[in-house]
């Protein structure tokens, strides 16, 4: 496959994804980003208990 199929197959599949706007109504950006700084929080927690002698 050669840079310019893949491109042409890359654009076409972008041309497709407009028509559904690529939004989905039950997923909320807020409940997404609470939840993966959540996540981010419990893994800095978990981190700093495994780093006690620094």
């Amino acid at each position: 496959m050669s840079f310019h199929s893949a491109a042409a197959q890359l654009v076409t599949l972008a041309a497709e994804g407009e028509q559904h706007g690529g939004n989905h109504d039950s997923i909320s950006p807020w409940l997404t980003g609470g939840g993966a700084f959540a996540i981010l929080l419990l893994l800095l927690w978990v981190t700093t208990r495994f780093n006690r002698d620094r």
